[in-house]
Protein backbone atom coordinates (compact mmCIF):
# COMPACT_ATOMS: atom_id res chain seq x y z
CA UNK A 1 0.00 0.00 0.00
CA UNK A 2 1.30 3.33 -0.79
CA UNK A 3 2.31 5.40 1.76
CA UNK A 4 -0.10 8.44 -0.02
CA UNK A 5 -2.82 6.06 1.53
CA UNK A 6 -2.45 5.44 5.06
CA UNK A 7 -1.68 9.25 5.41
CA UNK A 8 -5.30 9.90 2.86
CA UNK A 9 -6.93 7.92 5.34
CA UNK A 10 -5.42 10.06 8.68
CA UNK A 11 -6.17 13.18 6.69
CA UNK A 12 -9.61 12.52 5.70
CA UNK A 13 -9.94 11.37 9.52
CA UNK A 14 -9.14 14.73 10.92
CA UNK A 15 -11.04 16.72 7.98
CA UNK A 16 -14.43 15.09 8.80
CA UNK A 17 -13.95 15.81 12.40
CA UNK A 18 -13.34 19.09 11.26
CA UNK A 19 -15.99 19.32 8.98
CA UNK A 20 -18.85 18.10 11.44
CA UNK A 21 -18.06 19.39 15.03
CA UNK A 22 -16.71 22.42 13.76
CA UNK A 23 -19.20 23.58 10.86
CA UNK A 24 -22.24 20.71 11.65
CA UNK A 25 -22.03 19.00 7.76
CA UNK A 26 -20.82 15.73 6.59
CA UNK A 27 -20.64 16.11 3.15
CA UNK A 28 -19.81 13.31 0.89
CA UNK A 29 -16.27 13.74 -0.57
CA UNK A 30 -14.03 12.48 -2.92
CA UNK A 31 -10.48 13.18 -3.18
CA UNK A 32 -7.29 11.25 -4.83
CA UNK A 33 -4.02 11.34 -5.09
CA UNK A 34 -1.26 11.17 -7.58
CA UNK A 35 2.55 10.34 -8.05
CA UNK A 36 3.30 13.51 -8.40
CA UNK A 37 2.02 14.19 -4.73
CA UNK A 38 -0.74 16.53 -6.28
CA UNK A 39 -4.29 16.35 -3.94
CA UNK A 40 -7.69 16.94 -5.40
CA UNK A 41 -10.53 17.09 -3.14
CA UNK A 42 -14.35 17.91 -3.90
CA UNK A 43 -17.72 17.19 -2.50
CA UNK A 44 -19.46 14.69 -4.70
CA UNK A 45 -22.93 16.28 -4.24
CA UNK A 46 -21.36 19.63 -5.83
CA UNK A 47 -21.51 17.44 -9.31
CA UNK A 48 -24.71 18.34 -11.77
CA UNK A 49 -25.09 14.49 -12.19
CA UNK A 50 -27.75 12.89 -11.12
CA UNK A 51 -27.08 9.18 -11.74
CA UNK A 52 -24.95 7.19 -9.70
CA UNK A 53 -23.46 5.40 -12.20
CA UNK A 54 -22.87 8.38 -14.39
CA UNK A 55 -21.20 10.16 -11.19
CA UNK A 56 -18.91 7.04 -10.94
CA UNK A 57 -18.23 6.74 -14.79
CA UNK A 58 -16.77 10.59 -13.97
CA UNK A 59 -14.99 9.33 -10.99
CA UNK A 60 -13.12 6.85 -12.71
CA UNK A 61 -12.29 9.03 -15.97
CA UNK A 62 -10.70 12.12 -13.18
CA UNK A 63 -8.59 8.90 -11.39
CA UNK A 64 -7.58 7.51 -14.63
CA UNK A 65 -7.09 11.53 -16.03
CA UNK A 66 -4.93 11.88 -13.30
CA UNK A 67 -3.03 8.86 -12.80
CA UNK A 68 -3.76 8.62 -9.22
CA UNK A 69 -2.19 6.16 -7.07
CA UNK A 70 -5.17 6.30 -4.38
CA UNK A 71 -8.15 7.90 -3.94
CA UNK A 72 -11.36 7.94 -1.07
CA UNK A 73 -14.72 8.24 -1.22
CA UNK A 74 -16.73 9.03 2.17
CA UNK A 75 -20.44 10.19 3.75
CA UNK A 76 -22.71 10.26 6.13
CA UNK A 77 -24.16 6.43 6.92
CA UNK A 78 -27.32 6.29 8.71
CA UNK A 79 -28.95 3.23 10.29
CA UNK A 80 -31.13 4.40 12.58
CA UNK A 81 -31.76 8.44 13.76
CA UNK A 82 -29.85 7.34 16.61
CA UNK A 83 -27.26 5.81 14.80
CA UNK A 84 -25.24 7.49 12.39
CA UNK A 85 -21.89 6.77 11.44
CA UNK A 86 -19.11 8.34 8.93
CA UNK A 87 -17.57 6.02 6.57
CA UNK A 88 -14.79 6.27 3.92
CA UNK A 89 -12.60 4.34 2.04
CA UNK A 90 -9.58 4.62 0.63
CA UNK A 91 -8.44 2.45 -2.49
CA UNK A 92 -4.86 2.05 -3.68
CA UNK A 93 -4.00 1.31 -7.17
CA UNK A 94 -1.57 -1.42 -6.25
CA UNK A 95 -2.99 -3.11 -4.03
CA UNK A 96 -5.83 -5.78 -3.45
CA UNK A 97 -7.03 -4.19 -0.32
CA UNK A 98 -8.85 -0.87 0.65
CA UNK A 99 -8.23 1.11 4.16
CA UNK A 100 -12.37 1.36 5.53
CA UNK A 101 -12.53 4.31 8.63
CA UNK A 102 -15.96 4.25 10.28
CA UNK A 103 -16.19 6.66 13.25
CA UNK A 104 -19.57 6.94 15.35
CA UNK A 105 -21.26 10.43 15.18
CA UNK A 106 -23.47 11.61 18.12
CA UNK A 107 -26.05 14.59 17.66
CA UNK A 108 -27.88 16.25 20.30
CA UNK A 109 -31.68 17.11 21.02
CA UNK A 110 -31.44 19.86 18.02
CA UNK A 111 -29.84 17.04 15.81
CA UNK A 112 -26.57 19.22 15.81
CA UNK A 113 -23.32 17.04 15.88
CA UNK A 114 -21.58 17.15 19.28
CA UNK A 115 -19.31 14.05 19.46
CA UNK A 116 -17.60 11.87 16.71
CA UNK A 117 -15.89 9.02 18.26
CA UNK A 118 -12.53 7.91 17.08
CA UNK A 119 -12.23 6.38 13.33
CA UNK A 120 -11.91 2.63 13.24
CA UNK A 121 -9.30 1.33 10.34
CA UNK A 122 -10.65 -2.02 8.86
CA UNK A 123 -8.58 -3.58 5.64
CA UNK A 124 -11.18 -5.22 3.30
CA UNK A 125 -10.98 -6.33 -0.41
CA UNK A 126 -10.98 -3.71 -3.02
CA UNK A 127 -13.63 -5.49 -4.76
CA UNK A 128 -16.01 -5.64 -2.35
CA UNK A 129 -16.32 -1.55 -1.99
CA UNK A 130 -19.15 -0.50 -5.11
CA UNK A 131 -16.65 2.30 -5.72
CA UNK A 132 -13.42 -0.02 -5.49
CA UNK A 133 -13.37 -0.40 -9.41
CA UNK A 134 -12.24 3.10 -10.34
CA UNK A 135 -8.64 1.95 -11.28
CA UNK A 136 -10.34 -0.07 -13.79
CA UNK A 137 -10.09 0.92 -17.51
CA UNK A 138 -13.07 2.75 -18.93
CA UNK A 139 -14.41 2.95 -22.62
CA UNK A 140 -16.27 6.81 -23.15
CA UNK A 141 -17.50 7.71 -26.52
CA UNK A 142 -15.29 10.89 -27.30
CA UNK A 143 -18.81 12.87 -26.53
CA UNK A 144 -18.33 11.80 -22.92
CA UNK A 145 -15.06 12.44 -22.66
CA UNK A 146 -15.50 15.80 -23.70
CA UNK A 147 -18.53 16.85 -21.30
CA UNK A 148 -16.12 14.75 -18.44
CA UNK A 149 -13.49 17.35 -19.91
CA UNK A 150 -16.06 20.56 -19.21
CA UNK A 151 -17.31 19.55 -15.78
CA UNK A 152 -14.02 19.05 -14.24
CA UNK A 153 -13.10 22.46 -15.64
CA UNK A 154 -16.58 23.97 -14.54
CA UNK A 155 -15.62 22.27 -11.22
CA UNK A 156 -12.24 23.70 -10.65
CA UNK A 157 -13.35 26.76 -8.19
CA UNK A 158 -15.18 24.13 -6.18
CA UNK A 159 -11.73 21.34 -6.10
CA UNK A 160 -9.50 21.80 -3.29
CA UNK A 161 -6.28 21.15 -5.43
CA UNK A 162 -2.60 21.24 -3.47
CA UNK A 163 0.58 20.20 -4.45
CA UNK A 164 3.13 18.08 -1.85
CA UNK A 165 6.29 19.52 -3.81
CA UNK A 166 7.49 15.73 -4.13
Amino acid sequence: MHLFSENLAVEISTYYRNLTLGHGVTPKVFTLVNADGDQYLFFIDDLPIESEDEKNQFLAYIVQAHEAVCYARGTLVIVERNQQYIEFAVVDRDDADAIVCSAELTRDMDDKPIGLGEFEKTLVKKGSIIFGGLFEAIQLSDNKIEDFESLWLEMKAKILHRSMGL
